[in-house]
């Protein structure tokens, strides 16, 4: 007599893991039809492993990979899912990894003024044909000036009465 045992669907929605030849990983249970675990995988930067069925790796798993997986478990469980996740890739039982200090900047906007103050700008180059620090000499104006002559009054009232 042969007996078949029943195969039980995984509790939860999606399994995140580490894989030793693709990286960080991720697989969706027999709860969540097919079409939209690809679909919430893509948008989380998943793609399909060749030649496995269901089975989804990280890509550019160099940049960032542990924070973006740990993002991805998030963001699933923001949508309503239930994550099952290595310990070191869920956000609920581990702090993530350190962060490094948040700068205020200072440094990099002072380097940024300095190099600014060092070249010349643009706007402020000299006309063409002349040479920098000489000045043209204006024309002299071909009228007298009028020197001393009064305005005539404008009608009206005086500003004394």
């Amino acid at each position: 007599m042969t007996s078949r045992r029943k195969v039980l669907p995984l509790p939860g929605h999606f399994h995140f893991g580490t894989h030793p030849n693709y990286g960080f990983v991720a697989t969706a249970t027999a709860n969540l039809p097919a079409h939209l675990a690809d679909w919430f995988l893509t948008r989380e930067q998943f793609e399909p492993v060749p030649g496995s069925s269901g089975l989804y790796r990280l890509t550019d798993p160099e940049r960032d990979g542990h924070r973006r997986t740990r993002q991805a478990v998030q963001d699933l469980r923001q949508h309503g899912y239930t994550i099952q996740a290595d310990y070191t890739l869920d956000p609920a039982l581990t702090p993530g990894p350190p962060q490094r200090p948040v700068r205020h900047g200072l440094a990099e906007l002072r380097g940024r003024i300095a190099q600014a103050a060092a070249t010349h700008s643009p706007q402020r180059t000299p006309a063409p044909g002349t040479s920098p620090g000489i000045r043209p000499i204006p024309p002299r104006p071909t009228y007298a000036p009028a020197v001393g002559t009064a305005q005539p009054a404008l009608p009206g009232r005086s500003r004394s009465a």
